[in-house]
């Protein structure tokens, strides 16, 4: 079992130390309070050390803080959701500095022949917005110790994120074992670098190796950067063609190189990335678990010192009531309050185990299904069969059915007009279309809301979707139809303006497409993945956090690099260069102007053009024509962060989703329960089945080593 002390300590930052003798006179014990003169205050003292326990085995955060009254209010008010608010909008906001300040990004292109001359902010807007922004976080850092490198902006988004640090950790662990794949790739490279040399080299050359050595083997570092492009089959089979145009055996060359670089040394890089994110993440999450446990048996030992010598005195517990009172204190959403309340009243008034009161914290890791509204109860047999009819799924089946002709009918007319000028065009069969389609989306709205009654359609998120899309469609066809009267022979919109409303309402149509998902359930397999995908957007945080923060600091490097380096070519202001003198393939060939880092969103599609791989050897060219030969250096190291390491580390979490909901189904049912609550997919709770749970010793030799807490019994 990890060591439960191992993630004790912030990423950034060091544990605050203390001895314990901050600690108020008479805070030990609370078994007796209710006797002792300054009892009130004791008791409620104990209630709020519960509370703080609860929030953080919620939370799991480290209950090694302090412990009295004024401690834990500015604790409780540092993590309350309105000072976490301003905390994270204070982070976005000086992250996003970086679009405004200069260089603005505030062009309508960022085409360096057609971009007009940014926005300039006022002296001292955004040094004011800024120094607003350090304010908050040096109130910040007051309650954290500071090292420097979280005075960088992006930091300060990882440091208040606990799974992007337990992932970053997770990636600073593994480096080891993919430094000893990047040597094997490095060695591969070199390797069939200098054997490529020596083959396209010589005094006796056919044209094609001529060719071939004249565009990629030239010299070693032209050689080295073509051969680390075709390990991405980026400029495959373009590095290979002057050659094997010559001669097929020159291919043997290539593809070997491919088949060891692209399919052996890749692969077996993502597959150490995913066995080491998979070891490391899960000692992470069993650091977790303990802190969840030691939380929720700190809270436990605080009141069930309240508990001794009461109704039992021969059994030490926790009072239902007193629990209770703790829990209307505790930051929670009601619903999970709701359910912890039925679990603690289905117990009856006996006091509460240690086992059962840590029982109840497997709530917190539970979706709770609202109950729908009732619906509408009808005296008529008539009325009752229509709303039985028009509750019925086969209805939604009918609208699914119903949608799929609209959708396929305006696909049909769009390609048949896609040829057609807009003077010519005929739109009269599709205005009526249109027409009955919107009719019968108003009609099955009032019969559903009929079935279901009005809070009751309103309590299913496909009918609010499929609602709102009814009345913006008849709302489109109402002005429609005012504007352009009704669909006849001839009829055509089109004329009176670019995107007119008859162009809006067919856009509006295509949304119809999502009513499809909602057939995804019924569906086993699609399930899985469609379920897979929800619960890697819902975790997605911290991945998509760390890509941030790296694509902000590459971004702000390559700005302080390339800015300006991209420069418009004479005489091309039109809209229409002549880029035929250009060689095929170039960055100025393909017009790729706009892909520069003369500003900080410029910068970022840079770099998101660079991760995608394809192409990226054009970006190596130019700017080593533009800035240098050591310009390859940045994007050779941006592709190793983003495409190699990110990347995987994407794809061993996508793995680790599938692979649990495929294998686990039924477990996870089982743990469900019933069917009124199902176990969230968190990514804490994807490891929890095969996780170690932590013994009462443990918990209670942690304990007593709390440095602001001294529990007696």
């Amino acid at each position: 079992m990890a060591d439960p002390r191992a993630e004790s300590e912030p990423l950034l930052g060091r544990a605050r130390g203390g001895s314990g003798h901050d600690w108020p006179a008479g805070s030990a014990a609370c078994g007796s309070v209710r006797g002792d003169p300054g009892a009130v205050s004791r008791w409620d003292l104990c209630f709020d050390q519960a509370t703080v326990f609860i929030e953080d085995a919620i939370q799991y955060r480290s209950i090694n803080h302090r412990m009295d009254a004024r401690s834990m209010w500015l604790y409780r008010l540092y993590y309350s959701n309105t000072c976490q608010w301003i905390l994270s909008f204070t982070i976005f906001l000086i992250l996003f500095l970086a679009f405004i300040e200069t260089p603005s990004s505030l062009t309508s292109t960022a085409d360096v022949r057609y971009r007009s001359p940014p926005w300039d902010p006022p002296c001292g807007l955004t040094e004011s917005i800024e120094g607003l922004c350090l304010l908050v976080f040096v109130a910040d850092v007051s309650v954290k110790p500071l090292r420097i490198r979280r005075l960088l902006r992006p930091f300060f988004l990882m440091q208040n994120s606990s799974m992007m640090k337990k992932t970053l950790k997770c990636i600073r662990s593994s480096l080891p074992e993919m430094a000893s794949v990047m040597l094997l790739l490095a060695l591969h490279l070199c390797v069939f670098t200098m054997f490529g040399m020596l083959l396209f080299t010589g005094e006796k050359q056919d044209h094609g190796q001529d060719r071939e050595r004249l565009i990629y083997f030239r010299n070693l570092p032209e050689a080295l950067t073509s051969l680390l492009v075709l390990l991405t089959t980026a400029n495959n089979p373009d590095v290979m063609t002057p050659a094997y145009s010559r001669n097929r055996a020159y291919a043997i060359f290539f593809i070997v190189f491919t088949l060891i670089g692209s399919l052996f040394l890749m692969n077996l890089l993502t597959a150490i990335i995913y066995n080491q994110f998979r070891g490391y993440l899960m000692k992470s999450f069993q650091t977790s678990l303990f802190r969840r446990r030691l939380g929720a048996r700190a809270a436990y030992e605080v009141l069930s010192k309240t508990a001794e010598g009461e109704a039992h005195p021969q059994r030490v517990g926790v009072k239902p009531q007193d629990f209770l009172q703790v829990l209307q204190k505790v930051q929670l959403d009601s619903a999970h309050k709701q359910a912890i309340v039925e679990k603690v009243c289905s117990y009856g008034d006996d006091l509460l185990s240690a086992d059962e009161f840590q029982k109840l914290f497997n709530e917190f890791d539970k979706r709770v299904i609202k109950e729908h509204p009732p619906r509408p109860e009808y005296g008529s047999p008539f009325l009752q069969s229509a709303q039985f009819l028009f509750s019925h799924r086969y209805f939604d089946y009918l609208g699914n059915f119903i949608a799929l002709g609209n959708l396929v009918s305006v696909s049909v007319f769009l390609v048949m007009d896609a040829d057609v000028l807009p003077e010519d065009r005929d739109d009269f069969v599709l205005g009526i279309l249109n027409c009955v389609f919107i009719l019968y989306y108003v009609l099955e709205l009032l019969l559903k809301v009929f079935a279901l009654g009005l809070p009751g359609y309103l309590s299913y998120s496909s009918n609010l979707f499929d609602g709102l899309l009814t009345v913006v469609l008849l709302v489109l066809e109402i002005s429609t139809l005012a504007v352009y009267r009704f669909p006849h022979p001839g009829w055509k919109p089109e004329m009176l303006g670019l995107l007119s409303l008859w162009d809006m309402a067919r856009l509006v149509n295509m949304l119809i497409v999502f009513r499809f998902l909602r057939i995804i359930p019924s569906m086993k397999l699609m399930a899985v993945v469609a379920s897979t995908i929800l619960d890697l957007i819902k975790n997605m945080r911290a991945f998509g956090g760390i890509l941030v923060v790296v694509y902000y600091v590459f971004a702000i490097m390559g700005i302080n690099l390339f800015r300006g380096v991209v420069v418009a070519p004479p005489g091309n202001g039109s809209l229409a260069p002549d880029n035929s003198s250009a060689p095929c393939g170039s960055f100025e060939q393909l017009e790729y102007w706009a892909n520069n880092f003369d500003d900080f969103a410029a910068a970022l599609i840079t770099l998101w053009n660079v991760m995608v791989v394809n192409n990226w050897q054009v970006f190596l060219d130019a700017y080593r024509r533009y800035s240098g030969p050591w310009s390859k250096l940045y994007f050779v190291l941006w592709w190793l962060v983003s495409s190699v390491i990110w990347v995987n580390l994407f794809l061993a979490l996508i793995l680790e989703h599938f692979l649990h909901k495929w294998d686990r189904r039924t477990h996870l049912q089982s743990l469900a329960g019933d069917q009124e609550t199902s176990y969230q997919m968190s990514v804490e709770l994807l490891f929890r089945d095969v996780l170690e749970e932590p013994t009462e010793e443990e918990l209670v030799e942690k304990l007593s080593h709390h440095p602001h807490l001294q529990l007696c019994r």
